[in-house]
Order: C-alpha cells, then structure tokens, then sequence
C-alpha cells in the first residue's frame, strides 16, 4: 500500500511515518517506481508505536523496546519505576485537590490537616 493509503487507514500523518522510519522505528519499505510500498502489517506496527506512544514511552524507548531482550528490559523496568513514582505522584495530587475542595481555611497553606499530610509526603518511605 502506498503511504498516502497507510497514513489513512492508521490516521497518522504520512510525516510521521517518514520520520518513524528514518529514525528506525518502521523498518524501510520496499519502493516501487520510487514510491514506498508498504505491506499490511506496517499497520500493526504503527498501532504498537501509537500505543507505546500513549503509554508515555519516548521515541528513544519505542526504540530499545522493539530491541532484543535484555536491552528491553533494562529500558521497561526503568520505565515501570518512572511510572510507579508518577502514579505515588497523582496520588499525592489527588488528595490534596480532594482535600482543597473540602477544606475551609481561607488559605490552604494554614490547614493543619494540609501541613500533616506535605509533611507525610516529604518524609522517607519504608524500607520494604
């Protein structure tokens, strides 16, 4: 298929698909009359790259996660302990917006509830 046609059934422009491939992460069609033609599991594989994309992976992990296994690992349990701290994060985040929209002090920042809890935040966690 041409990369117009791919670009329209995967609904990713078809200059992200020349930069995914001149960057490595879509391995090079085949050119026919000096156009590229790509074969039906280039979808597929676009789909992965979306999907890495979406779950926060950069363009330099979407590459060490197409890589052979003990390259990829590295990167996916450096990736997981990135996305476990972010999620710690939100949590932290929700509570306090949580708390903000109940609490009753005029400034947020003199709530003693407020105060306990970015102390709790700051200390140390247990050793497991």
């Amino acid at each position: 298929m041409t990369i117009g046609r791919l670009a329209e059934i995967t609904k990713v422009p078809a200059s992200a698909i020349r930069y995914w491939e001149r960057h490595g992460l879509l391995p090079a069609p085949e050119r026919e009359s000096g156009q590229r033609r790509y074969p039906p599991e280039a979808a597929e594989r676009i789909t992965v790259l979306r999907t890495c994309q979406q779950a926060g992976l950069s363009l330099a992990e979407i590459g060490e996660f197409q890589r052979e296994q003990p390259r990829r690992e590295a990167m996916i349990r450096a990736k997981l302990t990135e996305i476990r701290q972010r999620m710690v994060d939100l949590d932290h985040a929700q509570q306090l917006l949580t708390h903000a929209l109940r609490c009753g002090e005029e400034d947020i920042v003199d709530c003693p509830k407020f105060r306990q809890q970015m102390a709790a935040w700051q200390a140390p966690a247990p050793a497991p």
